[in-house]
């Protein structure tokens, strides 16, 4: 199925909508680590910070935000400056839609411009719809890390996932200002 919607980059004032689509992450299931969801003001600080580095895409559908993809710094040591973390969320009705993939294709070409060689994704287990959708958009298994979180009284493993943006030697990730 494909998820008709309008991908575009987000604003500071998406951060009500993003907030209320990942609130359902952070308070019901282990995808995400948090444990509290993060305020409209905490979503909107990461958001601005995002787009600062990194980049944060959005989802509209009929007037409303239905998902949303971000990068963000992989590693603080400068020698992983090439390497972006990347995260997809959607809306319930959005799941399963395709609607996953128009984010993360717009998050991945913009990553890939600004200068970064590689991404990376990691997964709380078991979590096999996002293991193959992120196969389908050409990532790799590298490794599972045993019960590397907790969350909700349960131990997590966490398999990371990447994919190379490109073959070309490293020239600095671009900063906007």
């Amino acid at each position: 199925m494909n998820y008709a919607g309008h991908v575009r980059l987000a604003g500071p004032a998406d951060a009500a909508a993003c907030a209320d689509i990942y609130a359902h992450y952070v308070s019901t299931t282990a995808i995400s680590m948090e444990t509290f969801p993060p305020s409209v003001l905490e979503m909107e600080q990461r958001i601005t910070r995002a787009l600062r580095k990194h980049a944060w895409f959005v989802l509209e559908h009929d007037g409303h935000i239905r998902g949303f993809a971000y990068g963000s710094e992989f590693r603080p040591r400068p020698g992983y400056r090439w390497t972006s973390e990347v995260s997809v969320y959607l809306a319930s009705d959005a799941r399963g839609a395709g609607a996953g993939r128009p984010l993360y294709e717009a998050l991945l070409t913009r990553l890939d411009e600004r200068g970064y060689h590689s991404v990376m994704a990691g997964i709380a287990q078991p979590n096999l719809p996002s293991e193959r959708f992120h196969l389908s958009l050409g990532f790799i298994a590298i490794g599972t890390f045993p019960k590397a979180a907790w969350k909700n009284s349960t131990w997590y493993d966490i398999t990371w996932m990447h994919r190379e943006l490109s073959t070309e030697p490293p020239s600095e990730p671009t900063e906007i200002i």
